[in-house]
């Protein structure tokens, strides 16, 4: 009964597992959710007040497909200023989420054997909106041992006629790992005058703890090819808005509008007016999460290598996940893959892991470090005692 299309699809395993702990809740059970890529924190008192002002001036009506036009100014704005980007505003689209954003770009751009360069690990979206696309992923596998990035060789030698589209996310969920300009600037000589597009996915730029975030859409190399995506939800914890935006070449900023125009229309007008606020602060008033955040990452990390001797880890430069290879728990046990075994930490650690294999990871699981540190040490120790049971 059901279409081809959706029993092929996979359901968001980040979901999935925060469907499960919130299941396992509501029987009563102390779980603690490391799975969800959701910021603890409410959302600042400046944003909730743009928000009531603008429900204040009943802005309750249908927006445009694209966005209102002074939140697309402010969008250009910010891209100057924070990055170098120069956008005009009918280069910008607002959609339900960078998500939308996403996806719109792949079904604006991806034919039914198009290739799709996507560095492991990755967003767990990316995969099957290429798939649901007809489109093929190219997944090119990275180590703990590099940081989780892939070099520009590698990206080179997977390039085929058929690439159609690199995309990655920077920094990336789930590893944390940055590329920086350095990097950037190898990569970007790769697609020079090449006609493969660049979508840069920036949602966590605002939560870097060590150099300098950089967006490869301002090398003049490859800035007609670049499409870069950001949101709010992540660094001004206003996950429940949904107010993503994508900015690009007109052409395929159209593109995305006319699939938007059949699918969701225009986003939140409530949240649009609000977001107008919080791009013309900058990240001048959230500082203060990117400071828990670090302090909490550090934390974790610091824990993992006390009471998790065989987990493998590394020091995350940005978002607020962290992303061990568990491997010595899996060879050393009747465990057959990583799925289970965060399922056996669910059910007998009552922690809630999101398993690597769904962000291309199959030996690591994803913790995300947003929320206290007493829950942090209380995780950790449960994870510890849990992994020495599976021990032969």
């Amino acid at each position: 009964m059901l279409s081809e299309r959706v029993l092929n699809m996979n359901e968001s395993a980040t979901l999935a597992m925060a469907s499960k702990a919130r299941e396992l809740k509501s029987k009563g059970l102390d779980i603690i959710s490391m799975s969800l890529g959701e910021p603890d924190f409410g959302a600042p008192e400046f944003l909730r007040n743009a928000a009531i002002k603008a429900i204040e001036n009943d802005f309750s009506s249908y927006t445009p497909v694209v966005g209102f036009k002074d939140l697309r100014q402010a969008i250009s704005n910010k891209l100057k200023r924070d990055n170098g980007l120069d956008y005009s505003d009918n280069q910008i689209i607002v959609s339900t989420g960078a998500k939308q954003s996403i996806a719109n770009l792949i079904l604006s751009l991806i034919n039914p054997g198009d290739e799709v360069i996507i560095p492991a690990p990755f967003w767990v979206s990316y995969e099957d909106v290429i798939k649901f696309a007809g489109g093929k992923p190219i997944i090119l596998k990275s180590s703990i041992e590099d940081d989780f990035k892939v070099s520009a060789e590698q990206i080179r030698n997977a390039i085929t006629p058929k690439t159609k589209l690199f995309l990655f996310s920077n920094p990336c969920n789930p590893s944390g790992s940055m590329y920086f300009k350095n990097e950037l600037v190898e990569i970007a000589e790769v697609f020079k005058n090449t006609d493969v597009i660049i979508a840069s996915d920036e949602i966590y730029e605002y939560i870097v703890f060590e150099g300098e975030h950089f967006s490869i859409g301002s090398l003049d190399s490859v800035k007609d090819q670049v499409v870069t995506i950001n949101g709010l939800s992540k660094g001004y914890a206003v996950t429940g808005w949904r107010l993503g935006y994508l900015a690009g070449p007109e052409k395929i900023v159209k593109a995305c509008a006319k699939i938007q125009s059949q699918f969701t229309s225009g986003a939140n007008s409530i949240a649009q007016k609000a977001a107008i606020e919080a791009l013309d602060s900058g990240n001048s008033k959230v500082l203060y999460m990117r400071e828990a955040f670090l302090e909490r990452r550090n934390f974790l990390i610091d824990q993992m290598k006390k009471k998790v001797p065989h987990a493998v880890v590394n020091s995350p430069q940005g978002a607020f996940y962290l992303f061990p290879d568990l491997k010595y728990y899996l060879d050393n046990s009747k465990l057959e893959n990583v799925e289970q075994l965060s399922q056996h930490l669910l059910t007998d650690a009552l922690v809630a892991c999101t398993p690597g294999s769904a962000f291309g990871g199959d030996t690591n699981i994803r913790m995300s470090y947003a929320l206290s540190l007493e829950d942090i040490e209380k995780a950790v120790d449960r994870i510890a005692a849990s992994l020495d049971k599976l021990i032969l």
